[in-house]
């Protein structure tokens, strides 16, 4: 196929429409549930009241809003693609915002800005305060038009999840895993419940001690996405890694798409519980840390070139340990021996790609902890 043919082919699949919207009728869809924000999505985007004070700046000064996506579904419903964060903070102000429980927020309060710094503390309604942005200033942001990209129901499914995969790259707020959760939540919002559960599993958060920032960017979460996405993958499959984030975006939405996802969840659930299980009572917060064998003893933070073999290798024996128990090997000896290994040690160096490391620790991990004869 050569180049004409495959932008004919993708551009097939793409329908797309796109006029500017008045934010009041935004606001009528949102109240009558014909504009769906995925609330849930809130969780992964931090704007600060300065920011959102700034966007409303914005509107009433004239300057132009960049456009918002949606995606319109088979009822109509236009689901927001990229947006979030604008159209939120309009509906926070209106004082219609709910959170992703179903419960209504307070309306937002305003800060000063650098043009208006007279909108400090104001607010949309008055409430005898003296202190609400005024009938003029109301019809004004109402009237105020945002141009509205639409992509029709007509295009195909996968489209619409690489358009906000697209837009929310480089130069965006979300971390991998942040953008990989809003992903998730669109295509089957229980996958994205499932891989927060097991991110609570007490096993699993004493072995992996995350730092704070670390948990602000939901590393937790991406862990164990890796833990569900390599666990069982083929070594062939472990070569063509490329680009770590794409490649655990792309196998984690097949695993949330496949129609067996209830089997697939009920089996990786069992094989994640039983691995940290084992780990917590031989290993604890010392799991994934750096055997110092001078010292005869673990040191250090967390590493994620030992979470690949350790986890991976104990996971991926998973279904053999199940059938007979006595063949569970002594996880803190391999663990141990695993830092003896020369070839291990060369590929978990500073300076190592995951494109480079994972297809020879995973391997290596699951034949460290292959059963017992």
């Amino acid at each position: 196929m050569g180049l004409r043919e495959e932008i004919d082919a993708r551009r097939s699949e793409v329908r797309s429409d796109g006029y500017p919207v008045s934010i009041g009728e935004l606001i009528n869809m949102y109240r009558d549930d014909e504009l769906d924000i995925h609330p849930e999505f809130q969780r992964f985007y931090r704007w600060s009241s300065e920011q959102k004070s700034r966007l409303i700046e914005s509107i009433l000064l004239g300057i132009p809003i960049p456009s918002i996506f949606v995606s319109q579904r088979e009822d109509a419903v236009w689901d927001v693609i990229d947006g979030l964060q604008r159209l939120s903070t309009i509906f926070e102000l209106v004082g219609l915002l709910k959170d992703y429980e179903g419960n209504l927020l307070p309306p937002l309060v305003l800060t000063g800005t650098k043009y208006l710094p007279s909108l400090k503390g104001r607010k949309w309604e008055d409430d005898d305060t003296g202190m609400g942005l005024g009938r003029a200033n109301q019809l004004l942001i109402r009237r105020s038009k945002i141009d509205v990209k639409i992509i029709l129901r007509e295009s195909s499914e996968a489209s619409k999840y690489e358009l906000f995969q697209r837009l929310n790259t480089g130069g965006s707020p979300l971390e991998d895993q942040e953008l990989r959760n809003a992903i998730l939540t669109m295509i089957n919002s229980e996958a994205y419940r499932w891989i927060s559960e097991l991110a609570k599993d007490q096993n699993f958060k004493l072995c992996t001690p995350l730092t704070e920032r670390a948990m602000s960017q939901r590393d937790d979460l991406e862990l164990v996405t890796r833990f569900l996405v390599f666990r069982r993958l083929s070594e062939d499959s472990l070569k063509s890694v490329g680009d770590l984030g794409e490649f655990l975006t792309d196998n984690i939405i097949k695993i949330a798409q496949d129609d067996s996802f209830e089997q697939i969840k009920d089996r990786e659930s069992r094989a994640f519980k039983f691995t940290f299980a084992q780990l917590a009572e031989s290993l604890g917060e010392d799991s994934f840390k750096k055997f110092d064998r001078e010292r005869n003893r673990y040191s250090g933070a967390f590493l994620i070139s030992a979470f690949e073999p350790i986890a991976m290798g104990l996971g991926y024996n998973f279904e053999n340990y199940a059938s007979n128990a006595s063949v569970v090997p002594d996880v803190a000896t391999i663990s141990k021996e695993l830092w003896s290994n020369s070839s291990f040690l060369e590929h978990s160096g500073s300076g190592v790609r995951a494109s480079s490391r994972i297809p020879f620790n995973i391997p290596l991990g699951r034949e460290f902890f292959a059963p017992c004869e």
